[in-house]
């Protein structure tokens, strides 16, 4: 096994799935010079497991993503990369950091598509895609509703366990998924979970909208022209959907 490049990340890189990455630290600096000597420069991905993204210490899962390189855009403070999610990898060795991560990984066999599936992964993507619009109501997501996704069945049922608004540790266990059948039943398990629950952040959401509204206009009312000692009023202080 040759050493891989490793970029520990606090989100989930699926396979088929967009990564846009701000590297700041002269680690990766470093990393990022000598995989551009590269044909295909690529590097893994992992999850967290414990730890902050910057900084190194950090302990993470072993099964992860690479990914391939597609931009890379220098600025002056930093230097923005778009890579796209590959094939999936599992660490087996982590190594010195030299001076970023490293790790001796396997290749974890990719996912087959099966005709008789494609009923499935069409509930699925109805059911993502009806989440998606509903948890715009209250909240800016990541993913549009309406996003296009790919022609191939196997590639668009990666990609909609990306967009899927779910966690990382719930993404990192899509990851897994050892076979094609059991991510997409996985992903339609996890949106059908999370739906009540960002219907009732909804809801929460619009109760505290109304009530900002109802001491705002209390604060407008007769009694405006009233000496105070302060100049705080019903409802200062308060962030947006508090």
């Amino acid at each position: 096994m040759e050493p891989v490049a490793m970029f520990p990340l606090g989100t989930v890189l699926l396979p088929a799935m967009p990564l846009t990455l701000r590297i700041f630290e002269e680690r990766y600096r470093v990393m990022l010079g000598r995989l551009l000597d590269d044909e295909t420069p690529s590097f893994g991905v992992t999850l967290i497991e414990r730890g902050h993204e910057a900084g190194g210490g950090d302990e993470r899962f072993p099964f992860g993503t690479m990914a391939r390189i597609a931009r890379v855009a220098p600025g002056a403070d930093d230097i923005v990369i778009v890579a796209y999610g590959d094939r999936r990898i599992r660490v087996r060795e982590w190594l010195d950091d030299d001076p970023y991560p490293r790790a001796l990984v396997e290749e974890v066999p990719e996912l087959a598509w099966k005709d008789e599936l494609a009923p499935l992964r069409d509930e699925v993507e109805r059911s993502v895609r009806r989440v998606l619009a509903r948890s715009t109501e209250y909240a800016d997501g990541t993913w549009d509703a309406s996003i296009p996704l790919s022609e191939d069945p196997l590639t668009s049922s990666w990609q909609l366990a990306g967009i899927a608004p779910l966690g990382p540790l719930d993404q990192h266990r899509l990851l897994q998924s050892p076979t094609t059948g059991a991510l997409l039943r996985q992903t339609l398990d996890l949106v059908i979970e999370a739906e009540p629950l960002l219907t009732s952040a909804s809801t929460d959401a619009a109760f505290d909208a109304a009530l900002d509204d109802l001491l705002r206009a209390d604060d407008t009312g007769p009694d405006d022209d009233e000496d105070t000692d302060g100049d705080a009023s019903p409802g200062a202080g308060r962030e947006p959907g508090e």
